[in-house]
Order: structure tokens, then C-alpha cells, then sequence
């Protein structure tokens, strides 16, 4: 797709928060234009089409300071619009603090959760073993895919 790819700013596996500061900070030096980064999990293949669009009206609408999607009553805080503008906190949070969990992060800022329907399926499905993947393909095969 030509895009970069670009590795984690902080070593050692550090967890998906490493990723949303890559992002950030990446972002910060080649599109210092841009205010929001937008993260999805890569084994999710049914991420709604309209997923940002819903955080960015959810952070506007709350006044939040953030955004992650929710479904079936549990966070999905991997699937986020976070401020560029914030990427030199989360850098000290990871560095001074040690700080690994994304719900520790967000719980510093408001955090704006908007829910998507779980039916037919969740649309934050994700595949992590052969049987995952074998319900994925029967969700597509079945027409199932819903709003991606």
C-alpha cells in the first residue's frame, strides 16, 4: 500500500500503548499539520467504515480529550482516536512510570466510549487462532460483514 512502516519508539515489546506513542510521535514530525491518530488492532478484520467518523463526533460532542469504541459492554480502547498533542505525556508515562496498560493512560483524560452494535456480530471480532479465522471467513461467506 506504500506506507511506512515504522517500528515501536520504546523496545521490549512494550504493548499496544508503545504503538499509539509510534503513531504519535511519527505523526507529530511528518504530518505536523494532523491533530488526530487513529489505531485499530490488526487481527480485527470487520472494523466498522464509519469507526472514525464516530470517535471524532463523540470527542466534539462530550468535549472528551479522547475516543475508543466499545461493543457488548466492554472497551475496546486499541481501537482509538487520540490527540497528537499528547504524545509527550504518554512518552513520560511510558518512561517515568513504566505505565503498559492503555485503560491506566486514558483513565488520566476524558475518555469518550462510543458503542457499536454487537449484532449480528462484533464488529471488533478479532482472529487469534484457526477456529477464529474459520468463523471469520463463515461470517463473510454468510454475508455477515455489516458496516466495514
Amino acid at each position: 500500500y506504500g506506507l511506512d512502516v515504522v517500528p515501536d519508539v520504546i523496545g521490549d515489546f512494550a504493548g499496544p500503548l508503545a504503538g499509539v506513542l509510534t503513531g504519535l510521535e511519527w505523526t507529530a514530525v511528518n504530518a505536523p499539520e494532523a491533530e488526530w491518530v487513529a489505531t485499530f488492532a490488526i487481527d480485527a478484520p470487520f472494523v466498522p467504515a464509519d469507526l472514525v467518523d464516530r470517535l471524532r463526533d463523540a470527542v466534539d460532542r462530550d468535549g472528551a480529550e479522547m475516543a475508543c469504541a466499545a461493543s457488548n459492554g466492554r472497551a475496546h480502547p486499541v481501537f482509538g482516536l487520540w490527540p497528537v498533542a499528547l504524545a509527550g505525556d504518554l512518552r513520560g508515562a511510558m518512561i517515568d512510570e513504566d505505565m503498559r496498560k492503555i485503560d491506566l493512560w486514558t483513565a488520566r483524560y476524558q475518555l469518550a466510549e462510543v458503542d457499536f452494535s454487537a449484532s449480528p456480530f462484533d464488529p471488533f471480532f478479532n482472529i487469534n487462532d484457526k477456529d477464529n479465522l474459520a468463523e471469520a471467513e463463515r461470517l463473510l461467506a454468510d454475508g455477515e460483514r455489516g458496516a466495514a
